[in-house]
């Protein structure tokens, strides 16, 4: 369960408004992510309190992270380890998730040696022991509303009659531009329309992928996301943006094709759909 307000414990337990423990802390900030297959949970915890700290380090105790949404999960987190990697097969979320880290006690243990206790605590606190399994700590509540980042967002759609071509796509300072020489091939007042130009939106990806690897990689053949630099261009820094947050950890010329399956939500399947669609209502 996720404690939202103040709970009455027997013992002093560290929470975000607690008043059992002098100067002490703990938060988390929690950015979440999503590809294909998986949601990607980062975890910025900070935790200010050597009693509870060494009890974690001496693998007395141990970081328990909730995800509340339509149902309720429990995921073991270390301090080495601030990220959780979740398959969308075993996890809905809903339009409000709620995130906690626990700090759960791995055996009975007493708060003899609790010197960040008030020092209310300090006559008896040798007497104050906990079982295994008991709460210690817990942080604020993180919450999501909403849907993640779509991809979407990086393109524009322009009409020119003066095209010496049916379609031209031109890699702008923000966005992606697909051209057209006429309505009638954005298949306007059809439809699903806007799922029956994904085949231009992947030819757009393609070509602002290729260029955003030529700008980023050098002479390297192979670009790592989390070891490059942020970059400055306002289309590249979308990109890169969306290949974070789409857990993409690198791209090549060879990869391309595979990126772009990573950040998009089936976009060639959705095209085929809608045109196999079309076929049989015709028919």
């Amino acid at each position: 369960m996720i404690y939202r307000r103040e709970a009455n414990f027997p013992y002093p337990v560290l929470t975000p408004n607690s008043n059992s423990y002098n100067n002490s802390t703990f938060t988390i900030e929690v950015e979440l992510n999503e590809n294909n297959y998986n949601y990607r949970f980062d975890i910025d915890f900070r935790l200010k309190c050597e009693f509870l700290n060494n009890l974690i380090d001496n693998n007395e105790a141990e970081l328990i992270l909730i995800i509340q949404s339509k149902d309720n999960k429990f995921y073991k987190l270390s301090k080495d380890k601030r990220f959780i990697n979740i398959p969308k097969s075993r996890i809905s979320l809903s339009k409000r998730t709620a995130i906690q880290l626990l700090i759960k006690s791995k055996k009975t243990m007493n708060f003899d040696s609790n010197n960040e206790l008030i020092l209310f605590y300090n006559r008896f606190k040798k007497d104050i022991s906990v079982p295994k399994n008991s709460v210690l700590g817990f942080s604020n509540v993180a919450i999501f509303e909403g849907s993640l980042k779509q991809p979407f967002d990086l393109f524009e759609k322009k009409i020119d009659s003066r095209l010496k071509s049916d379609i031209k796509i031109e890699l702008g300072i923000e966005t992606i531009i697909i051209n057209y020489k006429n309505k009638d091939l954005q298949f306007q007042g059809m439809n699903k329309s806007n799922t029956l130009n994904n085949h231009y939106v992947y030819m757009g990806l393609q070509k602002a992928l290729y260029k955003f690897l030529e700008e980023n990689s050098g002479e390297d053949e192979v670009l790592y996301i989390n070891e490059m630099e942020v970059p400055s261009n306002g289309l590249d820094f979308k990109l890169y943006n969306l290949l974070k947050s789409k857990i993409v950890d690198e791209i090549s010329m060879e990869n391309i094709d595979e990126v772009i399956y990573k950040i998009t939500d089936r976009i060639l399947e959705k095209h085929a759909l809608a045109i196999k669609e079309l076929c049989i209502n015709e028919n």
